[in-house]
């Protein structure tokens, strides 16, 4: 019996935890439900909701319910938008999310002193992995909340944020575990991405480690440098122009590499792809285009990273539909290349067909087409499956 009622006391208590996991899950939907009841029933909703998942955030003792309250109140934020959140709020948020990033390191200290005790084994190491793999996820999520009043608040919430920007640069100190520098890479990913071109006055903090990064021996690393590198040629201002040119030797240096593109470091090879093309795109006066762009279409296409995918193939349209001599080649030689990289794009799934780039790479396939001797000429240098790769853009764009 004794037995069987710590059995039942551990079911009730699961049971209770995935009733508090679901009901953190769900306030983001009731939010865009409550959307077609007007804005005052939305408003009043989110306050209702508001100070409780904050409080929440604060006190929850279990990671895992805790986790998905941070990425619910993340959502909601994403949800509401810009003036959700009160002076209040702010404050108290601010307050906690420094007690977990002071905490994050507390913990790693006492986990290296677990590590030199005289009974360290393989069980306790494994014991302390846990430990960690939880203290990173809670990590991510103190990240997502960051992302989502970023993209809400843009350069007014800096201010705010000073008051964790110590946190965050000793995340991406060299001596740092790799999840750190790459999830704190990521928060200045966001500055950069939605507070440029104000970003530029915190950029001594970040430019240096994101460009040496950019080659750092962990894909995670180099995808979260590479991704800002290209966010701060399409979103900063003139003051980023020097570190453009800066950063497109490194960037080759990573995609060049002989293992660029085995299955662990594809993902960050495509991020520095993307940003060479960012780079020419919106900073084209920081590097010489016409030297660059044969590389670079030679690199694609991009179908890991399915949204930096619709990047590059945004900046292809932007090039065929200016007719740029490079791309196209003399003669329009290269368009049978330019057919294959869209076909390959097609069969990965990297063209989404209800993106505006779908439509534009199908227009440029129907005006090949026309062409008679030029659209025969493309389609004989292509596979069966690349040509019904082709059919089914046509079909669906």
């Amino acid at each position: 019996m004794i037995e069987q009622a710590f059995e039942d006391s551990d079911y009730i208590s699961l049971t209770i935890k995935r009733v508090r996991v679901a009901a953190a899950e769900s306030m983001p939907l009731l939010l865009e439900c409550a959307r077609v009841r007007g804005p005052e029933y939305l408003t009043q909703m989110w306050h209702f909701m508001c100070d409780a998942l904050i409080k929440a955030i604060g006190t929850e003792p279990d990671s895992d319910v805790l986790s998905e309250i941070m990425h619910s109140f993340a959502k909601c934020i994403e949800v509401m938008g810009d003036g959700c959140l009160n002076n209040e709020h702010f404050e108290e948020l601010g307050g906690i999310l420094k007690a977990k990033l002071e905490e994050h390191f507390k913990n790693q200290e006492l986990r290296q002193v677990k590590r030199q005790d005289e009974d360290y084994d393989e069980q306790v190491e494994e014991s302390l992995q846990d430990e960690d793999d939880n203290d990173v996820y809670i990590l991510t999520k103190v990240s997502d909340i960051l992302h989502s009043i970023f993209s809400s608040y843009k350069e007014k919430v800096l201010p705010w944020f000073e008051q964790l920007l110590p946190l965050i640069v000793n995340l991406i100190c060299p001596h740092r575990p790799w999840p750190d520098r790459q999830w704190g890479l990521c928060i200045f990913d966001d500055v950069i991405e939605h507070c440029s071109p104000a970003s530029f006055k915190y950029a001594e903090y970040f430019l240096r480690p994101m460009l040496q990064y950019v080659c750092d021996s962990s894909p995670e690393v180099r995808q979260a440098a590479a991704y800002g590198l290209g966010v701060m040629a399409q979103y900063g201002g003139d003051n980023y122009r020097p570190f453009c040119t800066e950063a497109l030797p490194l960037l080759v240096r990573v995609i060049q590499s002989v293992d660029s593109k085995t299955k662990e470091n594809v993902n960050a090879t495509e991020n520095c792809i993307s940003a060479v093309g960012k780079i020419m795109k919106f900073k084209p006066d920081c590097v010489n285009v016409e030297e660059v762009l044969p590389h670079w279409l030679s690199w694609l296409p991009l179908h890991e990273d399915k949204e930096e995918a619709v990047q590059t193939f945004s900046y292809l349209c932007d090039l065929i539909e200016s007719n740029h001599p490079i791309v196209l080649g003399p003669n329009n030689t290269n368009l049978p290349k330019i057919f294959s990289i869209i076909a390959e794009g097609e069969m990965h799934e990297a063209i989404k067909h209800e993106d505006p780039c779908a439509k534009r790479l199908a227009n440029v396939v129907r005006q090949v087409q026309t062409s008679g001797g030029l659209w025969t000429e493309c389609i004989s240098h292509l596979s069966p499956e690349h040509q019904a790769a082709i059919q089914e853009l046509l079909n669906s764009a």
